[in-house]
């Protein structure tokens, strides 16, 4: 992969984590189950998480990471999703950027 492509995707995926921004943020049902202020405050962590090295992001494009929230460990991940059948008005598939965040031990 491209340098500027590996840069694109690490921005979109910054982009995501920091403010919410292209794409959908998804909350586990475990994580949700220990209220709003909790959340709140994951929410914050993930999207100030910097702490990216070589051997938890391997590729570069700060997809991946688990993290402590107090007593909590947190893991979270971004993914591609690919509607089966539906195509963006280029003609490409529609993909959606999805992060996902649950207490380690849900994974």
């Amino acid at each position: 992969m491209s340098d500027e492509r590996m840069a694109r995707i690490r921005r979109l995926n910054d982009d995501l984590r920091r403010r919410g921004i292209g794409g959908t943020v998804l909350v586990s049902a475990g994580l949700h189950a220990l209220g709003p202020a909790t959340v709140s405050e994951v929410l914050r962590l993930v999207g100030q998480f910097d702490a990216f090295t070589a051997a938890n992001d391997p590729h570069g494009e700060h997809d991946c990471a688990v993290l402590q929230a107090g007593a909590l460990r947190v893991l979270w991940k971004i993914d591609l999703y690919e509607a089966p059948d539906v195509n963006h008005k280029t003609g490409k598939p529609l993909v959606t950027r999805v992060l996902t965040i649950m207490l380690a031990e849900e994974y």
